[in-house]
């Protein structure tokens, strides 16, 4: 197994030190570019304890392009993760978000394209989040034609999609054939992220791939960070003894994916000749709904609390979206291998060791409302 010098960005975050822990582990040199943002590592930007010795670190903003080109010197493969994560935080922080996420992977395409480096693989993080709301048939199993809910029905408490028609649609898997219908700034940020990449890519001759992830939970994931997963924030409120805030009624459903598949996906990516200039969803495969994974979580630790359903929508969500995975098995190879309930159960033994997390979710909700993002 031939060594690599491997960059990643945002090698200190959730997935990153995960995926840096495996490469080291398969022999890699790594590199590690990250800013240790103060809402994900707090306010000291302090290295997190479970980040690999073994691997070279380096501080640095993507905003800051001389940085991001030199953390590029003799680099091999760049896995691209660095990037400003949340839904709501997005539709308010616009430009810090823009600026990190497609600034940002402009900064690291630039200095690419003029220091000509030739790399064996660029990855780059994409998001579920670029579908909108995921794929619908009518239940004749025609085609739908409806892409999102009305305002109007939303204030209705009417929470499903229906066809132009009023007929109501079902969900089906997602396929990354599917059109891609960003619904907040996030999602927008990373369709920009995942067509830039595959487009410079295919203009130069880097071979690239952009990765779909689904809904990502497990260890390290930032407990006190309020625009995080919706399983470390439900974990952040079930420690503190509150309820879990659910937007709509509940119902709405996910694909919950383990981290430890998320690196599985990532690394098979940079090995497999066919992935080059594709995009892949990289999910469980399967739809839960968010009170159940609430519920689910609570029951682990060993807590009756109940979730807060609040029936309230907020801007830039979408009803249901799971992944066909049926593309990333054939091209990568790629097969789930954690199932929700172990990966539950690992992610409570890790929370177990950790100390209470700040509950910011209350403050998060309320910042929401006060700028007109909820209804």
């Amino acid at each position: 197994m031939a060594e690599r010098r491997v960059l990643v960005t945002g090698g200190a975050g959730f997935v990153g030190s995960h995926l840096v822990d495996a490469l080291v582990a398969r022999g890699d040199r790594v590199r590690i570019f990250d800013n240790l943002d103060p809402q994900v590592h707090g306010a000291g930007r302090k290295k997190p304890v479970w980040l690999s010795p073994d691997a070279e670190f380096v501080f640095g903003d993507m905003r800051d392009a001389d940085a991001v080109a030199r953390s590029l010197k003799d680099i091999d493969v760049v896995f691209h993760l660095a990037a400003a994560v949340g839904v709501g935080q997005s539709m308010y922080q616009i430009t810090d978000y823009t600026a990190t996420n497609t600034l940002g992977t402009a900064h690291l395409l630039q200095a690419l394209v003029d220091t000509k480096q030739s790399l064996d693989r660029l990855v780059v993080a994409s998001s579920m989040s670029i579908y909108g709301e995921g794929q619908y048939i009518r239940p004749d199993g025609a085609p739908a034609n409806a892409r999102r809910r009305t305002l109007e029905q939303l204030y209705e408490h009417d929470w499903e999609l229906h066809d132009t028609d009023g007929t109501p649609l079902q969900p089906l898997p997602t396929p990354e054939t599917k059109e891609l219908d960003p619904t907040s700034i996030y999602a927008l940020n990373k369709s920009d992220q995942e067509r830039m990449v595959l487009q410079v890519g295919s203009a130069y001759g880097i071979p690239s791939v952009a990765l779909r992830f689904f809904n990502i939970f497990g260890p390290r994931q930032a407990l006190s960070n309020p625009y995080t997963g919706a399983v470390a924030i439900f974990s952040s409120r079930l420690l503190n003894g509150n309820q879990p805030l659910i937007f709509e009624d509940g119902e709405q459903t996910r694909d919950f994916v383990s981290v430890h598949d998320i690196v599985q996906g990532i690394v098979l990516s940079a090995e497999k000749e066919g992935a080059v200039g594709g995009a892949f969803n990289i999910g469980q495969g399967h739809a839960t709904s968010i009170k159940t994974v609430a519920l689910t979580l609570a029951q682990i630790l060993g807590l009756d609390i109940e979730p807060e359903i609040t029936g309230r929508y907020r801007i830039g969500d979408i009803r249901h979206c799971f992944a066909d995975i049926t593309a990333a098995r054939e091209a990568l190879g790629y097969e789930p291998r954690v199932t929700l309930e172990e990966g539950m159960r690992e992610l409570v033994g890790w929370l177990q060791e950790q100390e209470k997390p700040e509950d910011g979710v209350g403050q998060h909700a309320a910042d929401l409302a006060a700028r007109g993002l909820t209804l």
